[in-house]
């Protein structure tokens, strides 16, 4: 630090020398907007961002950039949720820079992304989003049918990367050069009437990127804002075209929307704006299931409580949680055309997953999980001494955490789970199975003559298929 306020003070130019902002016409556009906006500048005073309020990456990175001769602001959600008394989750900054030049000032640092070139610059611990100023639209990007951007790789102006952002509130600048924060298309009236409201045309906008209508609708339930009416009508004509977005990106939106510490909001907020359906295959999944709603509020509470207190979440165990009840389904489904009740859930389970993976492409990581847990299920429900096994298994804790939200929900009973939690905390194999057997004890008679009734034929099909083979084998030996 101390090195570069000597370069800073006595001897700026030849750190300029080697990186100089370019202006060719095939990386930065020379157009200018039709009708030039003049931005609204808020001082330290008028919006009272103080500088310990801001992440000291993000202040290295944008003082790392001045000391080049680029211009480097703090931008998006970090300015919008200290502007809301909130801790921001993370700092972006943007630049004049192009991505190549942004590396070369930094030695930690590397470029991602096709669609958008950002630039990941890693100071200490933290991780520092970069972009480069996106140039305002001319109609000649690469779109598909639908009218959505493939690339978007041509660089522009402070005014115009404004003007591409989604939301007014998502487009405030903080400079740290001079505490301003700059604003050019109302952000700071809509953050104080607490509404999102889209910039430039919304239908237009959401045909480029159908994700923002995700967007949209999950900063509503965070921020708890209402949606400007405008930008909400399209919405609802539009959504279908969520279904042309890459599966990667539809995956990685819904755990924004429901692995953010917000969840419950998210799903009631869905609902209330008439969301939950036609705008994501596994909302429609979940609607579909109207018995399901009780396990699936417990488990994004569950998913909620964990977030908000620092526990480990995987999306593993939240798939799990949303498409069970579409497994159960075509699991009955199978019963009742005579298939085997674990084999039908066997089948119910890769139907459900091959058809997931497919739409929202799930990573292989987490589809054995989730199989693991949905598997495990069949075993929890059976009160058996075989089915002790399970307590060792690696994925044991997640499918049994899994299995107790079934019980709460009241989709089995609740001593069955009181059971397994106890069993789960006991000292040995051997003493799970004694607290197995005064279970089975306490059990009414009716359970057990059930239980009992169904063993024996299972040992008698035994004994004749023994039978059976001993009179192929030994023909000589007949029956009199």
């Amino acid at each position: 630090m101390i090195k570069k306020i000597i370069r800073r003070v006595f001897n700026p130019a030849p750190h300029t020398n080697h990186i100089k902002p370019t202006h060719q016409k095939q990386i930065i556009a020379k157009k200018t907007l039709k009708s030039a906006i003049e931005p609204i500048r808020y001082t330290l005073k008028q919006h009272g961002i103080e500088t310990n309020l801001l992440s000291r990456a993000a202040l290295e990175v944008c003082d790392g950039l001045h000391s080049v001769g680029f211009e480097a602001y703090v931008v998006g959600g970090a300015v919008r949720d200290i502007l809301l008394a909130r801790e921001p989750k993370d700092f972006d900054v943007a630049t004049n820079a192009t991505p190549e030049q942004i590396i070369k000032a930094f030695r930690r640092a590397r470029i991602i992304g096709k669609r958008f070139r950002i630039v990941h610059v890693i100071v200490g611990r933290e991780l520092i989003e970069v972009t480069t100023f996106r140039a305002d639209k001319e109609g000649d990007e690469k779109t598909d049918a639908y009218g959505r951007v493939l690339t978007d790789n041509t660089y522009g102006t402070l005014a115009t990367d404004a003007s591409r952002r989604d939301l007014t509130v998502n487009a405030l600048y903080y400079n740290p050069e001079n505490t301003e924060v700059i604003d050019f298309h109302g952000g700071m009236e809509d953050l104080k009437y607490r509404q999102l409201r889209m910039i430039g045309d919304p239908a237009t906008r959401y045909r480029e990127d159908p994700v923002r209508m995700l967007r949209v609708a999950r900063f509503a339930a965070k921020l708890e804002f209402t949606i400007h009416p405008n930008s909400f009508k399209p919405i609802l004509e539009l959504k279908n075209l969520i279904n042309n977005c890459p599966p990667s990106r539809l995956f990685d939106e819904v755990q924004k929307l429901f692995m953010s510490g917000y969840a419950v909001r998210t799903l009631n907020t869905l609902r209330t704006l008439n969301l939950s359906n036609g705008l994501l295959a596994v909302m429609d999944m979940m609607s579909a299931h109207p018995d399901a709603d009780t396990f699936i509020h417990l488990a994004l509470d569950n998913t909620d409580n964990r977030v908000n207190t620092g526990q480990s979440t995987t999306p593993a165990f939240l798939f799990a949680c949303l498409l069970w009840h579409d497994v159960l389904k075509k699991a009955n489904d199978l019963v009742d055309a005579h298939e085997k009740p674990f084999l039908a859930r066997e089948q119910a389970i890769m139907t459900v997953t091959n058809q997931q993976c497919e739409i929202l492409a799930i990573p292989r990581r987490y589809t054995v999980d989730i199989c693991d847990i949905w598997g495990m299920q069949i075993r929890f429900e059976q009160v058996s001494k075989r089915n002790l096994s399970i307590l060792t298994q690696p994925r044991f804790r997640a499918a049994y955490d899994f299995f107790l939200l079934r019980c709460d929900a009241g989709e089995q009973p609740a001593a069955l789970g009181a059971l397994w939690t106890h069993m789960h905390l006991a000292e040995s194999r051997e003493a799970a199975a004694e607290l197995l057997d005064i279970y089975l004890r306490q059990l009414p008679e009716s359970v057990i003559s059930v239980k009992n009734t169904v063993k024996p034929k299972k040992r008698r099909r035994k004994k004749s298929n023994t039978l059976n083979i001993e009179c192929i084998n030994e023909p000589s030996i007949s029956p009199k």
